[in-house]
């Protein structure tokens, strides 16, 4: 790892005030900690950003502006200047100052258990991309020390943030409360009072719109928008986001728990090592079906980020819907009569998951595989399980806040290495050094063009490799009732920050 140093001065910036109400918003994922640091996750962050800042901020198109940094600048190849805002102060009235930033950064190396660590952000400092990477960590005091634990944030007792609310009350499995934080440097809060109600079932939640229980929900389902954008008093508001959704495979293992004989007797080898196994099992799933028919909306998908996005290559297509190549593979690869697979997916993280993980088993199914079965749970389980590689096939989604394929590639398929934070989301462990060597050189390079292109080279080799597969990007709903409104982005991001009041 490339260390830079870092230096921090302050400066102060007025935002103006901000109308007040109140919000109940319902949420179809709840977080799985108040630790905005313990997982680099969506339903995480979502909460979090409501408490805790980071040094920049990304807005509903991803582009990066100031945040608890106010500018920066690279004084050398290995040191940045980075003014702090002035006059800045976390909950319990403390200034926020460099050490604070420091501590934060030094903090997620090393959090443990965490389903989706933040150490990829803090992994290669020395690079033109500095603040993207370390602005996705969430600052927190450093005089909470070196052994403040989940524990302590989830009582509310370390949930000691600089943002627009502060923490009031958990209840597991029901509701968030969050007050305004009226000495926030931002100005007034849009909101007075926040409830975050966690709604995990879909018409459940739809249900509480209508009626008017809750104010806002996210995770609408593509068949309910009809009804909601015909609903009096309530409105709709949906874009096409870069979240990709991919089926990751086993391939590193020499055996692999749920991969059977075709006639469900244990295997001694596993045949997802095998490139050409990984490549029939893209070319059995209908990306346009799934997208089309299961979904009603999104993007078949052929690589990590879709275009206009920086490292995106158009020459990556999504494979195609072949089931006679398929089986052609699958014989070519010595597996004539298929094996026997479990597919495992989330039952609450993002819209039609469940419903994906079956229509991918009814298509390995028809491609000549043995689908011993389709196992759907809830994420707060599903992910903890699927980071402790518990799974053999898997749906998983990936999201960056970054404008660009670096994240992406860094975090989900860069060589696992917790010592420098690379692969900290690559369940599978997959891995490949010329993979490895392009994503090095795109991390130094300061040209953008030639960076993005490195970035190109580098997916293509995953994606030569079936590192993933590829299956589409999400195309997002939010809802609303009366004055609230929600401003769509393309980070799938249900953070209070874009909720508003007409």
């Amino acid at each position: 790892m490339r260390r830079a140093a870092i230096w921090f001065c302050t400066t102060m910036t007025l935002v103006p005030c901000a109308q007040a109400a109140t919000l109940t918003f319902g949420r179809a994922t709840e977080q799985s900690s108040i630790d905005p640091q313990f997982a680099q996750t969506g339903n995480n962050s979502a909460t979090a950003s409501a408490m805790f800042e980071r040094l920049v901020s990304f807005d509903a198109q991803l582009q990066l502006h100031s945040g608890l940094a106010v500018s920066w600048r690279l004084i050398d190849p290995t040191t940045w200047e980075i003014k702090l805002r002035a006059g800045v102060k976390f909950h319990d009235g403390s200034d926020l100052t460099a050490a604070d930033v420091i501590y934060s950064l030094n903090r997620v190396r090393n959090i443990p258990h965490s389903p989706a660590p933040f150490s990829h952000a803090v992994s290669n400092v020395a690079a033109p991309l500095l603040m993207e990477q370390i602005g996705f960590v969430f600052i927190i005091p450093a005089k909470l020390g070196p052994d403040v634990g989940i524990d302590d944030f989830n009582a509310g007792k370390a949930a000691i943030g600089t943002g627009p609310y502060r923490f009031r009350q958990w209840v597991p499995n029901d509701h968030l409360t969050l007050d305004a934080n009226p000495a926030w440097w931002g100005g007034k809060p849009t909101f007075e009072k926040i409830t975050l109600k966690f709604i995990p079932n879909n018409a459940t939640r739809t249900a509480a719109l209508l009626s008017g229980q809750v104010d806002l929900i996210d995770g609408v389902q593509p068949a309910d928008v009809p009804r909601l954008s015909t609903a009096s008093n309530t409105h709709v508001f949906s874009i096409p986001s870069v979240r990709l959704v991919y089926l990751a495979l086993d391939s590193t293992r020499e055996t692999s728990p749920f991969v059977t004989a075709a006639d469900g007797k244990p295997l001694d080898t596993n045949p997802l090592r095998e490139v050409r196994v990984r490549q029939a099992l893209s070319h059995m799933i209908n990306r346009v079906a799934i997208v089309e028919r299961v979904l009603g909306g999104g993007e078949p998908a052929g690589q990590i980020v879709p275009e206009g996005q920086g490292g995106y290559a158009p020459d990556l297509r999504p494979d195609k819907f072949d089931p006679q190549l398929a089986k052609q593979l699958l014989a070519d690869a010595g597996w004539p009569d298929g094996f026997g697979l479990t597919i495992h997916t989330s039952s609450d993280r993002f819209p039609g998951d469940a419903q994906i993980g079956q229509a991918i088993g009814q298509m390995f199914s028809r491609g000549g595989l043995h689908v011993n079965g389709v196992e759907a749970l809830p994420y707060a389980v599903y992910a903890a399980q699927a980071t402790a590689r518990k799974y053999s096939a898997f749906v998983f989604t990936w999201a960056g806040l970054s404008s660009n394929a670096s994240e992406g590639l860094r975090s989900v398929l860069a060589t696992y290495d917790p010592r420098t934070g690379m692969g900290a989301l690559n369940r599978v462990r997959w891995s490949n050094p010329k993979f490895d060597h392009l994503l090095g050189e795109a991390a130094v390079e300061f040209d953008e063009s030639k960076r993005n292109e490195l970035l190109a080279d580098a997916t293509r080799v995953a994606m030569q490799d079936v590192a993933l597969i590829p299956l589409y990007w999400i195309k997002l709903y939010w809802a609303s009732r009366g004055d609230i409104t929600f401003q769509p982005n393309l980070g799938e991001d249900s953070s209070v920050e874009f909720a508003g009041v007409k």
